[in-house]
């Protein structure tokens, strides 16, 4: 593997804090028996105890171990390991692989080889397949029914009852969504659990997710009459992925493809990242990754970066999901990400996108010389004076890098709000 550059090693920080700790902790003093291979960086970090730290990290997934007790993935010992490792200053090739390293490896390649090897034996298995289908189904049917009684009840007692539930209630709707193999349904109904009392405009927000489910479920009910592109969307909606696997094989784009932005979310249970990129085609796509915690998500693309890289898609209408099915190279930095549109211009991008998939809860555009003001949490002004309030965003940090000039901004439209994703400032792409 190439030596990764400080900045790659900063951008795997989990937060701000944690690479100012490791910053702290990147020099030689309290780290010993380090090395490194073609895949592997390990060492030794003193901490306050007697014992040191063992830390690992697996360069090719990335993925980190230590043994210290923080929660934090990747936490500030590795951190500070791949820094000292970055500048040449530590971990060495050559030196020979640490018994807790490599005992950490051989456990990751045999779960690995383990799981190959049951997916394996589930593509070989025909009629295996056709049980496992329609065992899921059967399961599926049944739990989108059991949804069905709900929101008949729901709105049968009125969306003031349903305020006035516990998190426990909203929550064991989920539970039994996830026991539907419905992870995608049960996500947004846990959400929801928080969202009718954090929001203002819970009661609108309430009623139209509610139509939205109502929607969801009579579609369930006929999606052997739906289009491939239907179906693969509401299956995304429910949360009924598709093996990555069935992807690798379909048509690829070949590069370059610009990244527009990127967002990492976290629940609590799972991690989330989502790059945007466009192809030269104009193409748009999203690239998710996942990770559960305690593991680490990949390293996230630079806003603005192009990358030589082949991009095959998931089922869907556009934008649709993407991954990458090539080595990511970087080619360089652009100073610009095109021509934006006005804010009433992106309002009728969202309204066509949800015309053709209504499950479909963000999408990204790219204004074009909008201003950046305060209030609440901000809000985004074009020409035209149309807003749009900001959502999940630092607006100390907006408003200094835009200094209240129009700006070309990158964003999620979500519920009638932005996240911004990244901004051009002068003649460079830079992430909120």
């Amino acid at each position: 593997m190439a030596r990764w550059s400080e900045e790659r090693v900063i951008g795997a920080a989990p937060d701000e804090s944690s690479i100012a700790a490791a910053r702290k902790l990147a020099r030689p003093g309290p780290w010993s028996d380090t090395g490194s291979n073609d895949v592997l960086v390990w060492g030794k970090c003193q901490g306050s105890g007697k014992t040191p730290y063992q830390v690992s990290v697996d360069l090719a997934t990335p993925a980190y171990r230590c043994s210290c007790p923080s929660r934090k993935f990747p936490c500030k010992h590795a951190l500070a390991l791949l820094l000292l490792w970055a500048r040449g200053e530590a971990a060495d090739v050559g030196a020979e692989t640490a018994d807790f390293a490599q005992e950490w490896a051989d456990q990751r390649g045999d779960r690995a080889a383990a799981r190959e090897r049951r997916q394996s034996e589930q593509q070989t298995d025909p009629v295996a397949q056709a049980k496992r289908l329609a065992d899921r189904l059967t399961l599926m049917d049944a739990g989108i029914s059991d949804f069905t009684r709900w929101l008949t009840d729901l709105v049968r007692t009125g969306l003031a009852a349903a305020r006035n539930q516990p998190y426990g209630w909203w929550d064991g709707v989920a539970a039994r969504l996830v026991d539907a193999q419905l992870p995608g349904l049960a996500e947004q109904v846990r959400a929801m659990g928080s969202d009718v009392h954090a929001r203002a405009d819970w009661a609108d927000h309430l009623l139209f997710h509610a139509g939205r489910w109502w929607a969801l479920t009579k579609a369930w009910g006929r999606r052997d009459d739906l289009t491939p592109n239907e179906f693969a969307d509401l299956r995304v909606a429910v949360g009924w992925a598709m093996a990555s696997a069935d992807v690798q094989g379909t048509e690829v784009l070949p590069g370059p493809w610009l990244v527009l932005g990127a967002h990492r979310s976290d629940d609590g249970r799972l991690q989330q990242q989502r790059t945007w990129i466009r192809g030269p085609d104009g193409t748009v796509a999203v690239v998710l990754d996942f990770a559960a915690q305690g593991e680490a998500l990949t390293t996230p693309q630079l806003a603005g970066a192009e990358l030589d890289v082949t991009v095959a898609r998931y089922p869907g209408s556009a934008p649709q999901r993407a991954m990458f099915t090539s080595p990511v190279t970087p080619r360089g930095l652009v100073h610009s990400l095109g021509e934006g549109c006005s804010i009433a211009q992106a309002l009728e991008l969202e309204s066509a996108a949800v015309a053709l998939s209504p499950w479909r809860e963000r999408h990204p555009v790219l204004f074009g010389g909008v201003r950046v003001s305060p209030g609440d949490h901000g809000w985004i002004r074009d020409g035209s004076g149309d807003a749009l309030p900001i959502v999940d965003a630092p607006l100390d940090s907006l408003l200094a890098l835009t200094g209240g000039h129009p700006v070309d901004l990158f964003g999620e439209l979500e519920d009638g709000r932005v996240r911004p994703l990244s901004v051009v400032v002068g003649e460079a792409v830079v992430t909120p």
